[in-house]
Order: C-alpha cells, then structure tokens, then sequence
C-alpha cells in the first residue's frame, strides 16, 4: 500500500463559507437533503453541495497522471466507483484510446445527467456491493467517495474494491491531520459518515484486506 497524490493540485480547501451555513443553523438540514443525492446536492444552491457540477475538463491532468502511473493502455479495463457524472472516466477515454471503462454510483440524479460519452457504461448501485466479476478490472479507483459510508459498509466496500481488482487500485478519502483541519473538515462536510486520521484510515484498510494505494484529501 503506497501513499500517491493525484489531486491536492485540484484541492486543498473551498471558497464556501461553510462556517456560515453552521452559524445560521441549518447545517443539519443541509446535510439531509445532501445525503439524497439528488439535483440539490449536485446542481442546486451552493449550500446542499457543489452547487452545479458540469464539466470543465479540470479532471484532463488527473486522468493523464493516473494513466501513466499504473500503465494503462489500450483495452484495459478502469472502474470507478463512485463515478457521480462520469466525468474523470470520461476524461480516461480521451487520454487512453479504447479503455474499457465502467462505473457506479448511488446517484440516480447524477447517472441521469452524466457525460453523454460515458453514460452507457454507468451503473446505479452501492459501493459495499460491487456487480462485477471478480479479479477483472486492471484499474479500481474510488475518489471521495468511501468517506460517506458507514463504517460497516465501509470494510464491505474496501473487500469489494479488493474482490473485483485484478491489478492496481486507488481511493481517496477525506482526512485531517491536526485539530484545525479536524474542525474545517466537520463544518464544511456534508455527506462524511466515517471520519479518521490517515493512520486510522491506513490500520482500516489494512485491516479490510485493501492492497492498493490511498491519498487523503485535507482541509488546511
């Protein structure tokens, strides 16, 4: 298990006055309609979630950097669980020709309203059940995604990453590291179930059967 860094280029904090929404009170109410994952956590008010998520080939470089890392090329085969709109698979379709690309996600909003190229190869379903055979895909990456589980769903999800792995696999979760990024990271989440320090994070996957790599994403 190797700690790799494929986004913090894109992320190391947020511009949303999350302290705010937590002052004026209605930061569990926010968190409730978020956890639907529907059209206000992905296109509504800023409050609910991204606050209208559309492509904007900002993913381009992620897809380049992961391809080149684990050696992708023609005819493998890339899961992404947790996919939301498709558009990190997408940008691996346009970085590797001819990649067989598959993912899921619990958003049926999200699949409804997924790139157009990729929307096909979508599924709707839970991380913790993964419908794929086993040892087939030669890429299993999950970005901010497995935090939002319970922790009994989350050892489920990290066995079935493991389960239908044949080759490399990469997730990436949220984490802090100190009090002051623990603090950030509880105002301004929404959907976390499972909060850990990268070391607890490391013992669980560890202790889950996981082999593949991780990074943590961190609110500074």
């Amino acid at each position: 298990m190797a700690y790799i860094d494929f986004v913090s280029k894109l992320h190391s904090g947020t511009k949303r006055d999350y302290i705010e929404r937590v002052a004026k009170g209605d930061k569990s109410e926010c968190c409730t309609v978020a956890k639907q994952y529907g059209q206000d956590y992905w296109d509504g008010d800023r409050k609910y979630g991204y606050g209208g998520y559309r492509y904007d080939g900002r993913w381009r470089q992620v897809a380049q950097d992961m391809a080149d890392h684990y050696g992708l090329k023609p005819g493998s085969k890339v899961l992404d669980v947790g996919c939301g709109k498709g558009y990190l698979l997408y940008e691996f379709t346009q970085v590797v020709p001819d990649l067989e690309v598959s993912g899921i996600d619990i958003s049926e909003y999200a699949l409804e309203n997924s790139k157009e190229e990729v929307k096909p190869f979508l599924k709707l379903g839970n991380a913790n059940s993964l419908p794929y055979e086993d040892n087939y895909f030669d890429l299993v990456y999950s970005l901010t995604t497995l935090h939002n589980l319970y922790v009994y769903e989350l050892r489920q999800a990290f066995q079935e990453i493991e389960r239908v792995g044949k080759g490399d696999k990469h997730v990436m979760i949220e984490s802090y590291r100190n009090e002051s990024e623990m603090v950030n990271m509880l105002n301004w989440q929404l959907t976390c179930r499972s909060f850990y320090s990268p070391e607890e994070w490391q013992w669980f996957m560890t202790d889950s059967g996981y082999t593949g790599d991780y990074s943590c994403i961190y609110f500074e």
